[in-house]
């Protein structure tokens, strides 16, 4: 029985530690490389990129973001972006949802936005540090078709 409690006990110690990081009030810096070969344009090939994000927690569970990245092929910059979003935690399984608005120049003169839902998790390595895999989706408002891309990203949180 004693094990038991004392099992109980740590577990919602753990839980308790990790839902403190989504109170109202928390702030939030991550960097994050996505496509890296794992995503799918019509537009692009092989690229890799790179973004930064900063964020507030205006609710329980919910955050602000503000984001700046930029895409390279071949070694050479291709694409700047930056936007806001939206994301909702799940703290019961470590999923979180976001969606945002993003201004995207490329290097051909081609400026668009974007629509950029995404669906990720959130893995605690410490008290503060996280491991964040999602699954995201850019969604072209001037050619959906063909500018729109899916890809995976990978990124490390720091909430504080």
């Amino acid at each position: 029985m004693k094990k038991v409690l004392l099992t109980l006990m740590l577990f919602a110690a753990v839980a308790s530690s990790t839902y403190a990081q989504f109170e109202k009030g928390k702030k939030y810096i991550g960097a994050s490389l996505s496509s890296a070969g794992m995503s799918y344009s019509d537009y692009e090939e092989f690229a890799l990129g790179l973004n930064f994000t900063g964020g507030y927690f205006i609710e329980q569970d919910w955050m602000l973001l503000g984001e700046f990245g930029f895409d390279t092929m071949h070694g050479d910059m291709q694409a700047l972006y930056m936007g806001a979003k939206a994301r909702y935690y799940i703290e019961q399984n470590g999923l979180f949802l976001s969606a945002g608005l993003r201004y995207l120049h490329r290097y051909s003169n081609f400026n668009d936005l974007q629509l950029t839902p995404e669906v990720g998790y959130c893995f605690f390595l410490g008290k503060y540090v996280s491991l964040e895999p999602a699954l995201y989706f850019d969604m072209s408002l001037s050619d959906f078709s063909h500018k729109s891309k899916a890809g995976v990203r990978l990124g490390f949180g720091y909430y504080f």
